[in-house]
């Protein structure tokens, strides 16, 4: 049959349609042999000295790169941020047992407004004229004289919730939310920021307050008061008058009037971040009369 007689290659022979023969090694070694002395080669190893350059070019041509990837370890993925309707909020204030420098880079102390040492020596109703009329020429300014006992409560419940929000009502556009953290930056000033909620959550730990309200500690040993002043920066928003409300929101919330149950509980359900917390309930609180 034309299948048996058919020659496949020197390597293999078809024997029939399913059936495959293969001559023995020693058969292909002579064949081999047999070409090398043709070309007029002795062995094997003056055949590797001919074909030594092409051999050299069809490894180089087979070797693959291994990609850069394979070899830098992988990124570890980072980890899930949990979401949450507000920013995270800025660290605690710290309260130790240790006396904070009485000035830092950047505090005005109440040396920058006042006498502090003739100050000391003031009747109460005098010192509280003489800080007025020392914030009457600034359009911008709030002022205020605040008894120590009133001033123990709101810094009381200030170390224990630094930070809350506060509505601001707008005329035909219902409330603005503002947020205020205080900080206690020096051992005799203590300082609440106001900021736009909006922008807070935006730009967190960087967003700009557009009041910042400090309070001078150093006559309440003398003359019983806290020396309050304000700076509303113009242009971002709030007017003086909207300012003062602020003020007057806080106080609800952190002065005597906040230990009132419901006051207490939405301060306290802001710091969790409890889902219970809601807008209504603080507008509503913040809207009485006391």
């Amino acid at each position: 049959m034309f299948w048996r007689n058919t020659k496949i290659n020197l390597i293999g022979k078809l024997e029939s349609k399913n059936c495959w023969t293969f001559p023995s090694p020693s058969a292909v070694t002579k064949h081999l042999l047999t070409r090398d002395y043709r070309e007029g080669l002795r062995d094997i190893n003056e055949l590797k000295a001919v074909y030594k350059d092409k051999i050299n070019h069809l490894k180089k041509k087979a070797s693959i790169p291994v990609p850069s990837a394979l070899t830098t370890p992988p990124t570890p993925p980072q980890s899930p941020k949990s979401s949450s309707p507000f920013p995270p909020p800025p660290p605690a204030p710290r309260i130790t047992s240790e006396k904070a420098p009485s000035s830092s880079p950047g505090i005005k102390t109440l040396s920058s407004y006042l006498d502090v040492e003739k100050s000391r020596a003031l009747p109460q109703k005098e010192l509280e004229a003489i800080w007025r009329l020392r914030h009457a020429t600034d359009a911008q300014s709030l002022c205020a004289a605040i008894p120590l006992d009133v001033y123990q409560t709101i810094e009381t419940t200030a170390k224990k919730h630094p930070h809350f929000i506060l509505p601001l009502p707008k005329e035909g556009q219902g409330a603005e939310i503002h947020f205020l953290q205080w900080t206690f930056p020096a051992e005799n000033t203590v300082t609440v920021l106001f900021t736009h909620l909006a922008e807070y959550k935006l730009r967190g730990e960087f967003s700009q307050p557009h009041t910042t309200v400090t309070h001078h500690l150093e006559l309440i040993k003398e003359t019983g008061l806290v020396l309050l002043q304000g700076q509303v920066v113009e242009g971002r928003g709030v007017s003086v008058d909207e300012a003062k409300w602020l003020l007057m929101c806080l106080q609800k919330f952190y002065g005597v009037a906040g230990e009132k149950s419901e006051r207490r509980r939405l301060l306290e359900l802001f710091g969790k971040g409890d889902l219970a917390f809601k807008i209504e309930d603080l507008v509503e609180e913040a809207e009485k009369v006391v």
